[in-house]
């Protein structure tokens, strides 16, 4: 096994116990050649600081799986990782009302690159990069004999120039038949983990879809923007939602959409659906003088249409006093991002902002974060990625 070295910074963040090795972190950038390549990190003064293996993956290069240096990274060390984080899962696997959640966070359960999650019965594993896909078998291998197992799929998230690859993904067992019905909270949700990137729910947003329909819902008229398949709106109905207004500008959404009505027997046809960007939504809404009970507002951190680009770390607050002009007094605003590159402190800046140039004033009812499932690790703090503020429009 090969011995890199860092640079005197990025050494000192890994014995702070940070887990991604950056770009510009080593001093010989040419010493790691094939993806997948275990190796130990040494500082300037050859010191062992841990194994790491070679994936490159965003601003990535490798993560590291152990700061033992007697541990052996083989197929037990997977097994005993994937173990280890099925077991503090358990609890999910015995809810019949939720059976569908995250298995493994990638550094959150210990090893960075790679996520599990559990459909009903199918195991969906997200590969971000070429280095952590070398050890598949190990993985899969864990997976068949883990609980209710039927069958494996996979999303290779990378490519040589970092792109998604379209392909069959499904690995081993049995085939599903889709779509897979799954469960949250009781609620029906229908995915597809064969066909392109997404499966149709982000299930990092369980907790946040159980407080609409248990909290606020409840007789609102609610505007579901960047809507998707539409996932929070089917909870605004359970919890007794007047209608919802579904927003989205990719063209499979109003589909999409309708299905997830359908499933839980809810009439599509007594809600909107539009397929439109959103930002000129809100300039027909106010056009118009629509006001809303509930906007919901969960964007992708980048995205781009013909006419705009849209990103959460430059224009949340545009987007906040965009939703404001349309949002009733004493209305609820859910603002959400994923956007890794920044905490919650910075987002309650962000939405502070749209509020100030609106000049209105705004109280924070509550603050979701990742569920329980979506193990994060403390000193990497972009695996803490969700934030999500529900505001009231004073």
């Amino acid at each position: 096994m090969i011995e890199v070295k860092l640079t005197n910074q990025a050494a000192q963040n890994i014995k702070q116990g940070y887990p991604l090795i950056m770009k510009d972190a080593l001093v010989d950038s040419k010493q790691l050649k094939k993806e997948g390549t275990l190796f130990k990190i040494v500082d300037s003064s050859n010191n062992y600081l841990a194994t790491a293996y070679y994936g490159i993956q965003n601003k990535g290069i490798g993560w590291v799986l152990s700061r033992n240096k007697k541990e052996t990274i083989d197929a037990s060390f997977f097994k005993e990782k994937i173990t280890q984080a099925l077991k503090k899962r358990e609890n999910f696997y015995q809810n019949p009302e939720t059976t569908a959640f995250r298995i493994f966070n990638s550094e959150g359960d210990g090893i960075g690159g790679v996520t599990i999650d559990y459909y009903a019965g199918y195991y969906l594993i997200d590969w971000y990069s070429e280095g952590i896909y070398a050890y598949r078998k190990d993985i899969y291998h864990v997976l068949e004999t883990a609980q209710n197992y039927q069958g494996i799929y996979e999303k290779k998230r990378f490519d040589k120039q970092g792109k998604y690859i379209e392909q069959d993904d499904f690995v081993m067992g049995e085939r599903a038949e889709f779509p897979l019905i799954i469960k949250e909270n009781g609620m029906n949700y229908a995915v597809n983990l064969n066909d392109g990137a997404m499966t149709g729910i982000f299930l990092d947003q369980r907790n946040v879809r159980g407080l609409i329909r248990n909290k606020y819902a409840h007789k609102k008229l609610v505007l579901n923007t960047f809507s998707y398949t539409g996932a929070f709106s089917v909870a605004a109905l359970y919890g007794g939602a007047k209608k919802t207004i579904n927003v989205d500008l990719a063209k499979r959404s109003k589909v999409m959409t309708e299905e997830q009505f359908k499933v839980n027997e809810l009439d599509y046809e007594a809600q909107e659906i539009r397929v439109m960007d959103v930002f000129n939504y809100f300039r027909y809404a106010k056009r118009h003088e629509l006001e809303f009970d509930i906007v919901i507002l969960d964007p992708p951190s980048f995205a781009r249409s013909k006419k705009f680009t849209f990103s959460t770390a430059k224009d949340y607050p545009e987007l906040i006093s965009d939703t404001i002009a349309i949002t009733k007094q004493n209305g609820v605003i859910v603002a959400s991002t994923n956007n890794a590159s920044f905490g919650m402190k910075k987002f309650k800046q962000l939405i502070d902002q749209g509020f100030k140039q609106s000049n209105v004033q705004y109280k924070i009812l509550e603050e979701e974060y990742l569920p329980e499932d979506f193990k994060t690790n403390k000193n990497y703090p972009e695996s803490n990625y969700l934030k999500v503020v529900f505001l009231e429009k004073l």
